[in-house]
């Protein structure tokens, strides 16, 4: 009972997102924070101002969505509820003020010709400053000055020295610049929703057929996906094969097979067949529901010169105001002979002056960059870490499942009968991998394994691989019967690309390291894998070796770490940026690191070692 009462307390708070139009830069969060925060109800408010989004924990009990939206246009916002995953625009066009503002305007420079025209630009005035007036007022109501009030002054003053047309284009400009500046919003807006919308929100119970919302279903329920359905959560599959398109989550552009015991992710897409899955996760804690989580968190962060520009802007606005004064006032008071040259560069200062540009240009740019990574599957934790990483200098890589691939690769396979066929050992190779290391194919008994099957196959001889064998590699061992049939090795492979983003590291003056828990040879055979490109290999490390060893890095500049396991822990968080290879990575990794690397580009799309067809021969 008191575990329901616990649920229906959290499910009680609901998380509101909404678009906030009027929202132009950081000297308005104060403002949203000062309207929302009091309200009964509000438990928690977060503004992301490059998208224009206000993110509102609340009691619905309490307060609606409704209720907020209200509260926030009567300081003139234009706030309106976001529904879950929609990105349309409802500003593709400059409001109807700017339109008329510059049909106005335009219609005035014929004042050349025809001298009463001129009298347009004030009309052009007139319509343009009513928007601009209306956000400025319910600054001051807030005892606030901001952009508006600067430009209703340069307005006003360029209207004393009867230059209208100058007026006129104050006001058009102006209003552009902010449905220009909206434009831009939108497109971040519109990578956020896309990110958010990822998460699903239905799930069908496998038994009844039954549709319910994702975030009642519990650990271990099983789950039916049809093709073409998003897989709702995390799980593993029990029944069924298909293909699943993962580019959503991980950014891997090949469909990537499924079958009994494979992992499936919620948000990835069901490209063919019908498979049941039992899920491993609730809802909210899936990799999309963590990754989205973490994106948003990003987001709501400020790097450090974010902050710091926040920090000046407060004073920005007030000190521009007062220079502008004093470009109009001194030369009053020294009683010049040129005023009106004096009092127009003031009203010049006032609108080349706005804050907007330098208040926004962090912030955009930082939400950018963590909206472009987080849809290529990299996740960053900060607008920090993003400072960080342009500046590293070293760069230290785990080997197993960070530059290996942590899967055995078959590297050689040799006969050892002239009548048994590559192809028949390959056929036997995958039929007993599908039952353990012993089978019988045919009436006969086959064995495959490391040395010891020998004496399981009754065997008293170990056949040898000759030829060129490197040190890290893994022999097994084929019988048929008593009697050798095959050899091969196994080995665990780079990852694709690695050796082109070491070069590529390389070419922009980063040092590159290896550091491993394996063996000195297992390090060494995935060096010569990669062409010797890593400068430092440091092998049978312990987890507190490593972080010393990052420590000792940390002297000769910023360094970063990349591994995916338990024991990379603290060499993740003793580093300047800690990597974690997202999906493939332990829990550990994952919350320690500052960067996730979600997309996993090297695993494609492949017949399983067992798929091959049956050979007609020997």
């Amino acid at each position: 009972m008191a575990a329901n009462d616990k649920n229906a307390a959290v499910k009680k708070f609901q998380k509101s997102y909404f678009d906030v139009l009027g929202l132009c830069c950081s000297s308005e969060v104060p403002l949203i924070e000062n309207i929302l925060k009091p309200l009964d109800g509000v438990k928690h408010v977060s503004v992301i101002v490059p998208s224009r989004t206000v993110i509102v924990v609340h009691d619905h009990l309490l307060i609606s969505q409704i209720q907020i939206v209200k509260a926030l246009n009567q300081a003139r916002l234009e706030a309106n509820v976001r529904v879950h995953g929609e990105v349309n625009y409802k500003k593709k066009w400059p409001s109807p003020f700017a339109i008329i503002c510059g049909l106005l305007l335009l219609v005035s420079l014929l004042k050349f010709v025809y001298h009463p025209l001129r009298w347009l630009a004030l009309g052009a005035v007139a319509v343009g400053i009513f928007p601009i007036a209306w956000k400025g007022l319910a600054a001051l109501r807030n005892f606030r000055l901001d952009i508006n009030i600067l430009a209703i002054v340069a307005v006003i003053g360029t209207i004393v020295l009867k230059d209208y047309l100058e007026a006129g284009t104050i006001v058009f400009l102006f209003t552009i610049a902010e449905w220009l500046e909206s434009r831009a919003s939108h497109k971040a807006t519109a990578v956020m929703s896309s990110l958010m919308s990822i998460v699903p929100q239905k799930a069908v119970i496998a038994e009844t057929g039954e549709v319910v919302d994702a975030d009642e279903v519990k650990v271990n329920t099983i789950l039916a996906v049809k093709a073409g359905e998003i897989i709702p959560i995390d799980g593993i599959v029990l029944e069924g094969k298909c293909e699943v398109d993962e580019k959503t989550l991980t950014g891997e552009s090949f469909p990537v097979a499924k079958q009994k015991e494979s992992t499936v992710w919620a948000g990835t897409i069901n490209l063919n067949g019908y498979i049941s899955v039992k899920t491993s996760a609730l809802a909210e804690d899936c990799v999309v529901a963590r990754m989205a989580k973490l994106v948003e968190e990003a987001q709501n962060s400020k790097s450090k010169t974010q902050r710091f520009i926040d920090k000046c802007a407060k004073y920005y606005t007030p000190a521009v105001l007062i220079i502008s004064v004093c470009f109009a006032v001194i030369p009053a008071a020294l009683r010049v002979q040129n005023k009106d040259h004096w009092f127009h560069l003031a009203l010049v200062v006032l609108v080349s002056a706005c804050p907007c540009a330098l208040i926004l240009s962090t912030p955009i740019a930082t939400f950018c960059a963590l909206s472009k990574a987080a849809t290529s599957g990299l996740l960053i934790k900060g607008g920090d870490y993003l400072e960080i990483l342009a500046k590293i200098k070293i760069m230290a890589f785990d080997k197993t499942g960070t530059i290996t691939r942590a899967e055995f690769l078959v590297t050689d396979l040799r006969s050892l009968s002239d009548d048994i066929s590559l192809n028949t050992l390959l056929y036997w190779v995958s039929s007993i991998e599908r039952e353990g290391i012993h089978g019988k194919i045919d009436g006969k008994d086959i064995y495959v394994g490391n040395r010891k099957i020998s004496q399981r196959a009754g065997c008293g001889t170990v056949p040898i691989l000759e030829g060129d064998t490197k040190e890290g590699q893994t022999i097994g061992y084929i019988y048929h019967g008593a009697t050798p049939a095959g050899i091969f090795s196994l080995s665990d492979a780079c990852r694709s690309g690695v050796v082109e983003a070491v070069k590529e590291l390389k070419s922009l003056g980063i040092k590159t390291a290896m550091l491993t828990g394996d063996s000195h040879a297992a390090a060494m055979h995935a060096q010569d894998q990669l062409g010797h490109a890593l400068e430092v290999v440091h092998a049978e490390l312990l987890p507190e070796d490593k972080a010393r060893i990052i420590r000792d890095l940390k002297k000769e500049g910023p360094t970063a770490m990349i591994g995916d396991g338990i024991n990379d822990g603290p060499a993740l968080a003793t580093a300047d940026i800690g990597m974690s290879m997202g999906i493939s990575g332990s829990a550990l990794a994952t919350e320690t690191g500052h960067v996730i690397l979600m997309s996993m580009t090297f695993e494609r799309s492949q017949k399983p070692f067992g798929s091959q067809e049956k050979p007609t021969g020997k």
